[in-house]
């Protein structure tokens, strides 16, 4: 091990970009462990994702009780979730608590946007540049970068988007309360409201904004298959069951694939006979959480007839739920079977499209041409309203990444590595060329297609101890093998094929018309699925953190 030699001392042993809740526990376990250590956090609070998003619908799709943190007893026992699964206000109040517990928030700058990342080869340390002109740059040994797969809201490119005079919004830019941790009071009663995007969020707010819009008006162009939430009230008995009972809801989490209390049945589907499988079927439609998706026959994701059963028989039941044929068949998907992209989950959604004050416009036959003053103009005419809503996502899994200029050795940019050669990590935690800085819960990473706290979890543990390891050894530099992050790279790409999901084109395999170039598949993902990432992690400590070159 040679040992590199340091010219100038760093302002901090480490620094943790983000305060969502890989953030703030990875912060945490670095402070604990003696580091001078910083978190930065772009908004003005703690939070990340669930600080953002308050739009109307909003709340998780795991169940409470696996949502959250696992590592403190007191929090465990204190907290009483209300909902099976719950609301963002309830998420976010959650947070807060957490942070309390950690003590988290003197190790934390505010209202500070990284603009920019370089490493100083000489120095082995990383310069820190922010968007705000008032904030100094800063000086780190080490960047634990925790920003997210899903917090680069992308807007749609469609002309004249900025004429609107009507209020606007992006769903993860939803006005706040400014005296609570949900969305301020917004009037929608007789206004006449568009909704643009039908992915996770599309559907929460359809379902919320048809109990309160004048006229709702919905614009689809690519709907997902949709299935039933499940949710309901947490009774005192559930809670007090889940409390003294969270070792065996953890251990199933972690046993699962995804890390959520659901398995796949460990049979082919067209190996049951059909009354069998369809009584299954119909019992893991209606939830709770992902139960269809993550719960169903081994072989649905995979193989395609047994894919095409499962989505004729979600196309099914949404044709008895929809009463007008026409719109129904609007709402099934054709591009993609069931569960090869990500599955919204509803609580009466496709009932809104029964209501007087719904209407639908088919963007395949009559596309959006531009936003006008008025509302939104299509090659059918123009159609006013008061208020655009736009739940079109994200630049998902590698966009918060590519929104800061990020420069390794020789002032290679990350983002200008991933365009030309195609996403290349070892492990999703670094990509070679760029020592000391780690990419958590971001592409390839173990955690990223996974119940992110529950998985990230694992993630900041394993990290921490491997930061416990160079302390004691008095190492400076960690930088990933060019050849351990192929070899990860190809093993990720192997694990997707395999699936029907990575021969479809979603932001699962890096597909986003919204942006230039990224009209090519990439491997983004790492779907091998919790428990072996878990072993992969494990196996490389036990090598003497084999694949990474520690100086």
């Amino acid at each position: 091990m040679t040992k590199v030699a340091m010219t100038k001392e760093a302002d901090f042993d480490a620094v943790v970009i983000g305060a969502g809740f890989t953030g703030l526990y990875q912060t945490y376990r670095l402070r604990e462990l003696g580091y001078r250590v910083l978190g930065i956090e772009g908004s003005d609070n703690i939070g990340g994702v669930w600080h953002y998003n308050r739009y109307p619908g909003c709340r998780i799709d795991s169940e409470s009780e696996v949502y959250g943190y696992f590592w403190n007893e007191q929090l465990k026992q204190e907290w009483n979730w209300t909902e099976r699964f719950a609301g963002q206000p309830e998420i976010l109040k959650y947070i807060h608590r957490a942070a309390e517990i950690m003590d988290i928030r003197k190790d934390y700058i505010f209202n500070s946007r990284v603009k920019k990342a370089v490493y100083d080869e000489e120095s082995n340390l990383w310069t820190l540049q922010f968007q705000e002109p008032d904030r100094a740059p800063l000086t780190a040994r080490f960047v634990f970068s925790a920003l997210g797969p899903l917090s680069a809201p992308q807007m749609p490119k469609i002309p004249g988007i900025n004429t609107f005079k009507g209020q606007s919004f992006h769903t993860a830019a939803w006005p706040r309360d400014p005296n609570g941790f949900g969305s301020a009071k917004l009037d929608f009663a007789n206004k006449r409201v568009a909704v643009i995007g039908l992915g996770s969020t599309g559907v929460q707010v359809i379902q919320e904004m048809g109990k309160v819009a004048g006229q709702l008006t919905v614009f689809l162009l690519e709907p997902n298959w949709c299935t039933p939430l499940g949710n309901g009230p947490m009774t005192k008995d559930r809670m007090d069951y889940i409390k003294s009972h969270y070792t065996e809801f953890t251990a199933k989490c972690d046993s699962s694939i995804a890390g959520f209390p659901h398995e796949f049945v460990p049979k082919n589907l067209f190996d049951v006979p059909k009354e069998e499988r369809d009584a299954k079927l119909e019992e893991l439609y209606k939830g709770p959480g992902f139960s269809l998706w993550l719960g169903a026959y081994q072989d649905v994701l995979v193989d395609p007839a047994a894919n095409k059963y499962v989505s004729d028989f979600v196309a099914n039941k949404i044709r008895e739920r929809v009463k007008d044929q026409r719109i129904a068949e609007l709402l099934i998907p054709k591009d993609h079977g069931f569960g090869i992209k990500r599955v919204p989950l509803e609580t009466k959604y496709y009932e809104v499209y029964n209501q007087d004050n719904v209407s639908v416009v088919d963007l395949k036959s009559t596309p959006i041409t531009r936003i006008t003053p008025e509302g939104i103009q299509t090659t059918d005419g123009l159609h006013e309203f008061d208020v655009i809503i736009y739940a079109t996502g994200f630049d998902a899994i590698r966009g918060s990444w590519d929104r800061i200029d990020i420069r390794g050795k020789g002032g290679v940019a990350l983002k200008d590595q991933w365009d030309t050669n195609g996403v290349k990590t070892y492990m999703g935690l670094q990509s070679p060329g760029f020592p000391n800085f780690f990419t958590m819960v971001g592409p390839q990473n173990g955690a990223t297609f996974c119940n992110i706290p529950r998985c990230s979890a694992l993630i900041v543990d394993w990290l921490t101890e491997m930061m416990a390891h160079v302390k004691e050894a008095g190492i400076q530099r960690i930088e990933a093998d060019q050849q351990a992050a192929e070899e990860w790279t190809t093993y990720c790409g192997k694990l997707m094929s395999k699936l029907l999901l990575g021969h479809t084109d979603s932001w699962f395999t890096g597909i986003n018309l919204n942006i230039k170039g990224r009209d090519k598949r990439d491997v983004l993902l790492f779907v091998g699925g919790n428990p072996k990432f878990r072993d992969y992690c494990n196996d490389v400590q036990k090598h003497d953190y084999k694949g990474y070159h520690l100086s």
